[in-house]
C-alpha cells in the first residue's frame, strides 16, 4: 500500500505529550498516515486547508479556539472528526456537529481502535456490528435521531417527532410535542443532514417538518403563512413562497 492510498490523519492537541502519545498509538495502524500536527485552533484550520486530511483527531480545549468552534469554522467538505478530550460535557454538541466519535482522556489503544473502525466505516468500509454504537450517525443517509440534553443526561429524539426547527443566533431550537430543545449547531448545517423530502426551509430562520404541516394560508398582501398542525403559524419568505406555488401547480 502506497502512502497515497493511506488514510491521512491530522493530530490537533495543545499538549506535546498528548500528541506524542497519539502518534505512538497510530503507528499500530498500517492503513493510516499521520500527515501533520497542530497545537491551537487557528493552526488546525490552516492545517486542514493545507494538508487536506481525511480525519482529524481534535482536542476540545486548545488555545485560540475551542475544538467545537474549529469544527464550526471548517468549510465543507469536512474531514472526519474524532474528538479527544477530558471534558464529557461537550459530547452532545460534538455529535450534533457531525463528529464520528468522542474519546474521553485517558483512553487506550482499544478505544482508539473502535473510533478508527468508525472512520473506516464512514469512508466506505463495513463496520463490525460490535462497534456500531453510533450507527445512525455514521449513516450516509439523512440523520434520524438527535441527541439533546435533559438535565444531566443525554436524551435521543426521533427527527420525525420534531415539528419544526428555528434558528436562534448561532443555535437552533427544536420543537416537539414534549417541549423545546436547544441544539448547538447552525440551521444550515442541520438542514444539510435532514431528509429534504421531509423537512422544508420556508424562511431563513424556519425549517418545518412537512408531516406536521396543515396548510398554507394566503394573506391579503399575497404573502404565505405556514399553518402547522400544532396551531403554530410561521411566515414564508418570498423566495420560498414561489417554490411552493410552483409545486402546487
Amino acid at each position: 500500500m502506497t502512502e497515497n492510498a493511506l488514510v491521512r490523519v491530522l493530530i490537533a492537541d495543545d499538549e506535546p505529550v498528548a500528541r506524542a502519545g497519539l502518534r505512538h498509538l497510530l503507528a499500530a495502524f498500517d492503513w493510516l498516515a499521520c500527515v501533520g500536527e497542530a497545537a491551537d485552533g487557528p493552526a488546525v484550520i490552516e492545517a486542514v486547508g493545507r494538508l487536506q486530511p481525511d480525519v482529524v483527531l481534535l482536542d476540545i480545549q486548545m488555545p485560540g479556539c475551542f475544538g467545537i468552534d474549529v469544527l464550526r469554522q471548517l468549510p465543507p467538505p469536512l474531514p472526519r472528526i474524532v474528538f479527544t478530550t477530558a471534558y464529557a460535557e461537550h459530547a452532545v454538541t460534538a455529535f450534533e456537529l457531525g463528529a464520528l466519535d468522542y474519546l474521553l482522556k485517558p483512553f487506550g489503544a482499544d478505544r482508539l481502535a473502535g473510533a478508527l473502525a468508525r472512520v473506516r466505516a464512514a469512508l466506505g468500509e463495513p463496520l463490525p456490528p460490535a462497534l456500531d454504537r453510533y450507527g445512525e450517525m455514521l449513516a450516509q443517509g439523512p440523520m434520524r435521531r438527535l441527541f439533546v440534553r435533559s438535565g444531566r443526561s443525554i436524551q435521543p429524539i426521533a427527527v420525525a417527532d420534531v415539528h419544526r426547527f428555528e434558528a436562534v443566533g448561532d443555535y437552533v431550537t427544536a420543537y416537539t410535542a414534549g417541549g423545546e430543545h436547544l441544539l448547538h449547531v447552525a440551521l444550515n448545517r442541520l438542514e444539510s443532514r435532514l431528509d429534504p423530502q421531509q423537512f422544508a426551509r420556508i424562511h431563513r430562520t424556519h425549517l418545518v417538518n412537512l408531516d406536521h404541516l396543515a396548510r398554507f394560508r394566503r394573506e391579503l398582501d399575497g404573502r404565505l403563512t405556514a399553518m402547522l398542525r400544532s396551531g403554530v403559524e410561521l411566515p414564508v419568505s418570498k423566495s420560498r413562497a414561489q417554490v411552493f406555488r410552483e409545486l402546487a401547480r
